[in-house]
């Protein structure tokens, strides 16, 4: 398992709409995806319009290949993009650690 680490930057005074279409296309679109697991969106505190989105994959080419590359990411992309006040940076981790 992987973990996809998305930091979205959205457009000020944006945020029911955005929550609204991100539970939306995780609903609609992201939870179809070959090799997704689950995922999790947390709104900041200090920076009320920075989100990040926590996906968890089976693996970085089911992310980078069997989604990105696939229709369902334009979807998902429509979905939420007009959101987006930056691009946004997206990075992969994999444990080297748990504690339950």
């Amino acid at each position: 398992m992987i973990l996809e680490h998305a930091d979205i930057r959205i457009a000020p005074g944006r945020n029911a709409e955005f929550e609204e279409a991100i539970n939306r296309g995780l609903n609609t679109v992201l939870c179809k995806a070959k090799g997704f697991i689950n995922a999790k969106v947390m709104r900041g505190i200090e920076s009320t319009e920075r989100y990040l989105l926590l996906i968890e994959w089976e693996s970085v080419a089911d992310h980078n290949v069997g989604f990105r590359e696939s229709p369902a990411f334009a979807e998902w992309r429509a979905i939420i993009g007009p959101f987006f006040a930056a691009p946004t940076v997206v990075e992969h981790f994999e444990a080297t650690a748990a504690k339950a």
